[in-house]
Protein backbone atom coordinates (compact mmCIF):
# COMPACT_ATOMS: atom_id res chain seq x y z
CA UNK A 1 0.00 0.00 0.00
CA UNK A 2 2.89 2.49 1.08
CA UNK A 3 4.79 1.61 -2.69
CA UNK A 4 1.21 2.45 -4.26
CA UNK A 5 0.82 5.93 -2.46
CA UNK A 6 4.26 6.57 -3.38
CA UNK A 7 4.35 6.11 -7.04
CA UNK A 8 0.56 7.46 -7.81
CA UNK A 9 2.45 10.42 -5.73
CA UNK A 10 5.01 10.28 -7.69
CA UNK A 11 2.92 10.12 -11.05
CA UNK A 12 1.03 13.41 -10.16
CA UNK A 13 3.70 15.81 -9.42
CA UNK A 14 4.87 16.23 -13.33
CA UNK A 15 0.70 17.61 -13.51
CA UNK A 16 0.72 19.73 -10.47
CA UNK A 17 4.32 21.04 -11.75
CA UNK A 18 2.63 21.92 -15.00
CA UNK A 19 -0.19 23.60 -13.37
CA UNK A 20 2.31 26.66 -11.99
CA UNK A 21 1.74 30.11 -13.73
CA UNK A 22 4.09 32.80 -13.37
CA UNK A 23 2.30 36.22 -13.24
CA UNK A 24 4.75 39.80 -13.08
CA UNK A 25 2.39 41.48 -11.13
CA UNK A 26 4.07 44.69 -12.08
CA UNK A 27 3.11 44.54 -15.00
CA UNK A 28 -0.78 44.00 -15.04
CA UNK A 29 -2.48 47.38 -16.01
CA UNK A 30 -5.28 48.88 -14.86
CA UNK A 31 -7.44 48.16 -17.42
CA UNK A 32 -6.96 44.70 -17.04
CA UNK A 33 -7.58 45.14 -13.33
CA UNK A 34 -10.77 47.14 -13.45
CA UNK A 35 -12.41 44.59 -16.54
CA UNK A 36 -11.72 41.50 -13.70
CA UNK A 37 -15.60 40.27 -12.42
CA UNK A 38 -16.59 41.55 -9.06
CA UNK A 39 -15.44 38.15 -7.58
CA UNK A 40 -11.68 38.33 -9.52
CA UNK A 41 -11.63 41.71 -8.23
CA UNK A 42 -11.69 41.18 -4.86
CA UNK A 43 -9.50 38.39 -4.60
CA UNK A 44 -7.08 39.88 -6.80
CA UNK A 45 -7.49 43.19 -4.50
CA UNK A 46 -6.83 41.33 -1.22
CA UNK A 47 -3.49 39.70 -2.53
CA UNK A 48 -2.27 42.95 -4.35
CA UNK A 49 -2.91 44.90 -0.81
CA UNK A 50 -0.79 42.22 0.49
CA UNK A 51 1.76 41.94 -1.56
CA UNK A 52 2.27 45.86 -1.86
CA UNK A 53 2.10 46.11 1.63
CA UNK A 54 4.38 43.25 2.47
CA UNK A 55 7.02 45.21 -0.05
CA UNK A 56 6.52 48.67 1.86
CA UNK A 57 6.96 47.38 5.26
CA UNK A 58 3.36 47.74 6.21
CA UNK A 59 2.95 45.18 8.72
CA UNK A 60 -0.36 45.50 10.24
CA UNK A 61 -4.10 45.62 8.99
CA UNK A 62 -6.36 48.63 8.77
CA UNK A 63 -9.96 47.27 7.36
CA UNK A 64 -10.58 51.05 6.78
CA UNK A 65 -7.77 52.15 4.96
CA UNK A 66 -7.92 48.95 3.20
CA UNK A 67 -11.46 49.69 1.75
CA UNK A 68 -10.32 53.76 1.07
CA UNK A 69 -6.81 52.60 -0.58
CA UNK A 70 -9.14 49.78 -3.03
CA UNK A 71 -11.60 52.50 -3.81
CA UNK A 72 -8.71 54.68 -4.53
CA UNK A 73 -6.65 52.61 -6.76
CA UNK A 74 -9.86 51.64 -8.79
CA UNK A 75 -10.98 55.42 -8.98
CA UNK A 76 -7.11 56.38 -10.46
CA UNK A 77 -7.57 53.23 -12.81
CA UNK A 78 -10.96 53.93 -14.66
CA UNK A 79 -9.47 57.17 -15.85
CA UNK A 80 -5.73 55.84 -16.52
CA UNK A 81 -6.39 52.37 -17.63
CA UNK A 82 -3.09 51.80 -19.23
CA UNK A 83 -1.16 52.76 -16.33
CA UNK A 84 -0.14 49.75 -14.28
CA UNK A 85 -1.76 48.77 -10.95
CA UNK A 86 1.46 49.00 -8.96
CA UNK A 87 1.67 52.80 -10.30
CA UNK A 88 -1.96 53.22 -8.73
CA UNK A 89 -1.28 51.60 -5.76
CA UNK A 90 1.88 54.08 -5.33
CA UNK A 91 -0.48 56.92 -6.42
CA UNK A 92 -3.69 55.90 -4.66
CA UNK A 93 -2.68 54.76 -1.19
CA UNK A 94 -2.39 56.89 1.83
CA UNK A 95 1.56 55.85 2.91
Amino acid sequence: MKRLLIVCTAAMLPAFAQAQVLVDMTRITCGEYVSLPPDQSRIFSAWMSGWFNQKTGYAWVDLNAYERNIANVKQYCATNPRDTVMAALQRGTSR
